[in-house]
């Protein structure tokens, strides 16, 4: 990552392109998250009925087993994804307020979603409403974080134009 703090990163074509393979990575997963809750659905009902199950349905409720290691996957992966692209979002020229806004939303809503689950199950259906929302911040989030990465590797120009 020490490469981003050089000026020059724009001329290392073989860094650019590690960034821009992992980005690519990072867009997959992107979609198939999108895709995988489009099967749950994004209503407070379905979203319950997923995790506490559906006896017309004849659909079980979530175990405990399962959330553990769906919960176990997932603090890794989003752990390795959002320091790589928060990480690589402090050396791009954007306002720091933006920055810390799209650290503490991404990191956030993560939690969130994962926690979300456990909660609805063990606590609460009420907390369909905040795994819907932490869903909804880190789709955004993570969107964000993709194309400004790939901008200020690609798009953004330090040279001032003069008309």
């Amino acid at each position: 990552m020490r490469f981003f703090i050089s000026p020059d990163i724009k001329k290392n074509t073989l860094l650019k392109l590690i960034v821009a393979f992992t980005v690519l990575f990072f867009l997959f997963l992107w979609i198939t998250n999108l895709l995988l809750y489009l099967q749950i659905g994004f209503s407070y009902e379905s979203v319950v009925e997923y995790y506490l199950g559906s006896e017309q349905d004849f659909r079980p409720p979530r175990s405990y087993l399962g959330m553990l290691e769906e919960a176990h996957f997932h603090f890794f992966a989003m752990a390795i994804i959002l320091v790589t692209l928060t990480h690589l979002i402090l050396f791009t020229k954007i306002n720091n307020f933006w920055k810390l806004l799209l650290i503490l939303s991404s990191y956030l809503s993560a939690l969130g979603d994962i926690a979300g689950g456990w909660l609805i199950l063990y606590v609460s259906p009420e907390f369909a409403y905040l795994k819907i929302a932490s869903l909804i911040v880190l789709q955004v989030s993570l969107a964000a974080l993709m194309i400004i990465v790939i901008w200020f590797l690609y798009g953004y120009s330090d040279r001032k134009t003069s008309y």
